[in-house]
């Protein structure tokens, strides 16, 4: 992805990547400063608009790994590292999904132990969980099979988007 991208991006292209649906609160946490949706209900929080955040700001400040946390009630932290920097390919839209191991937990699966237990009830059908589960995530559920294919529309749409916003602008700037 583009060190131009907005934190805000990078947690629409994790949500993506994971196959969540945004439907809960998040922050990044790099150092002593967090940035999501500031509450204008709560200013004393000290959360800065992750929209106005670029990864270009995080690594001219030194910052090479921070925390992603999605779902407070679930409690989804991510330690997010930025191992290499360097020139984008020029032809490529930005982001891209590269590749991925494993199938992401569903969401709202009840964080770690939840996620835990719904492993353990999806593998074994004399669980007395298996059946309600099953069907709550509407099928049967491979820890080990990433849905690539998935992964790819969804952080692709991310991209395209980026690219229609940036010929937007430059068209409204245009003389």
């Amino acid at each position: 992805m583009s060190v131009s991208a907005s934190l805000k991006m990078l947690h629409d292209i994790v949500q993506a990547a994971m196959g969540w649906e945004d439907c809960h609160l998040w922050h990044f946490e790099a150092g002593d400063r967090r940035y999501g949706i500031p509450d204008p209900m709560w200013p004393e929080s000290g959360m800065t608009a992750a929209k106005n955040i670029k990864l270009a700001a995080l690594i001219n400040r030194g910052v090479r790994e921070f925390v992603y946390t999605y779902d407070m009630g679930d409690d989804w932290r991510h330690t997010i590292t930025l191992e290499d920097v360097g020139p984008g390919e020029p032809d490529v839209k930005y982001p891209r999904f590269v590749d991925g191991a494993r199938r992401c937990p569903p969401g709202d699966v009840g964080g770690l132990p939840g996620f835990e237990m719904f492993l353990d009830a999806m593998a074994d059908p004399n669980h007395e969980e298996h059946d309600h589960l099953r069907e709550w995530y509407g099928g049967p559920y491979n820890a080990h099979d990433i849905d690539e294919r998935f992964t790819r529309r969804a952080v692709a749409a991310i991209a395209i988007r980026r690219h229609a916003g940036k010929l937007a602008y430059q068209k409204s700037r245009a003389p």
